[in-house]
């Protein structure tokens, strides 16, 4: 047998594959390591895409405010917080009048010792005001109307929209629905009020073709989040990319959007990979901690290897859903998937123009669940909860492998170790 090792919470399983399996590996393509990320991050905000340089960009300013993505996205925070900061220091921002905001958009906060760990860096905790978003606290929103082209109602965090200068940062990977993550992203679910993210998840936004991983073109869920960008008028972001080892090989600093596109344009070709063949079994992984916390994040390493999949084939996933299950909305969302099935689950979405919290992410679900078989091997779920995966749970990764050739009578299998990371597509 051969092993290959996937990602699996805060580290690797072995998969053993049946002698007879004729194994594909599908990985990012290597990228170069940054080999002094902390001078490229100053280097960044130095010589940034389509703006002033930070120290410009602070001078005169009374407040500032800066984005973090919660504790769902592995962002190296602890590598740029500070230098940020202290550059603004240095421009005449008082210390008091800077503040870190975590875009939690509806999941929960990220409070203690996770904290601590999200942030990265003791100096700022001890020094800055770090605050949670919280999407459901009416009177923490600013209302600024509508977008003009769909009507989404615009309600975001009033911290940040009243600082007087306004950063975002995060990690730029692909996202099954908004294309990439990171920039615009990272304002709008990440620090919108419910009914914000309620509307663009709807089932008019989620049902799209275009709004899938790794396309902004015509993407409505991409397009609304610029509308809503370009609402705040005046905007930057910090973006990061990084390799399996979670190092960083890409930052860009600027205009938000443009700073944004450039991160996008640096690790699309290494990201999304073409294929001239489908599979009949693949195996993937939800990337590892901390994506693979929950069953919720889980879903996306679903959707987004379906493109080489074969109609009738079998999907099987690794996710330790170290945090169990997810929300008490997403729980509640897939006992309705139980009960209905997924074409009476999805009628139930489509007339509806605010979804209901969390249930986008079983409407998701439908993806993988139309095109074949899923099956989940986990070992942070018990009890009802793996009834209600609504997929097939499994106890070995190795017998699941040779059950699926031995139904498909097709020996080739496309292991995926790095999960949503990574983007398959048949050309």
């Amino acid at each position: 047998m051969n092993a290959i090792p996937i990602s699996y919470g805060r580290g690797h399983l072995e998969i053993a594959l049946p002698a007879q399996a004729k194994a594909t590996l599908i990985r990012k393509r290597p990228l170069p390591k940054l080999p002094d990320p902390v001078a490229a991050i100053v280097c960044a905000l130095e010589s940034p895409v389509g703006s002033p340089p930070l120290e410009e960009l602070a001078r005169g300013r009374a407040s500032a405010c800066i984005l973090i993505c919660d504790i769902t996205r592995p962002v190296p925070n602890r590598l740029f917080l500070r230098p940020m900061i202290e550059t603004m220091l240095a421009s005449g921002i008082p210390l008091e009048k800077i503040s870190v905001l975590v875009a939690t958009g509806l999941h929960r906060p990220n409070l203690g010792e996770e904290l601590a760990e999200l942030v990265g860096d003791p100096w700022v905790l001890e020094n800055i005001r770090v605050e949670n978003h919280y999407a459901r606290d009416e009177e923490a929103h600013v209302d600024l109307g509508f977008t003009s082209t769909r009507h989404t109602p615009v309600k975001l965090d009033r911290m940040f929209v009243e600082a007087d200068l306004r950063i975002a940062t995060g990690l730029v990977e692909p996202h099954f629905m908004a294309g990439w993550s990171g920039g615009r992203k990272v304002i709008a679910p990440g620090v919108a009020h419910h009914e914000t993210i309620r509307t663009f998840h709807s089932a008019r936004f989620m049902e799209d073709p275009l709004a899938i991983q790794c396309n902004l073109v015509g993407n409505p869920l991409h397009e609304e989040q610029l509308e809503i960008v370009r609402m705040l008028d005046e905007v930057y972001a910090l973006n990061t990319v990084l390799d399996e080892e979670r190092d960083l090989v890409c930052v860009t600093f600027g205009e938000i959007i443009a700073s944004h596109q450039a991160a996008v344009d640096f690790v699309s070709a290494s990201t999304s990979i073409p294929f001239t063949r489908k599979f009949s079994t693949v195996v993937t992984s939800s990337a590892g901690y901390p994506l693979d916390k929950t069953y919720y994040q889980t879903i996306k390493g679903m959707v987004t290897p379906l493109d080489i999949l074969k109609p009738g084939g079998t999907l099987i996933i690794a996710s330790e859903c170290s945090e169990g299950f997810g929300s008490p909305e997403f729980r509640e969302a897939q006992a309705r998937l139980v009960a209905l099935g997924p074409e009476r689950f999805l009628a139930t979405l489509t007339a509806k123009s605010l979804a209901e919290i969390d249930e986008w992410q079983t409407e998701m679900q439908l993806k993988p669940m139309r095109l074949g078989r899923v099956e989940l091997y986990t070992t942070g779920l018990a009890g009802d909860d793996r009834r209600l995966t609504g997929v097939e749970m499994i106890d070995d990764l190795a017998d699941a492998i040779e059950r699926s050739i031995a139904r498909s009578s097709d020996p080739h299998v496309a292991v995926i170790p790095e999960g949503p990371y990574v983007v398959p597509r048949f050309a």
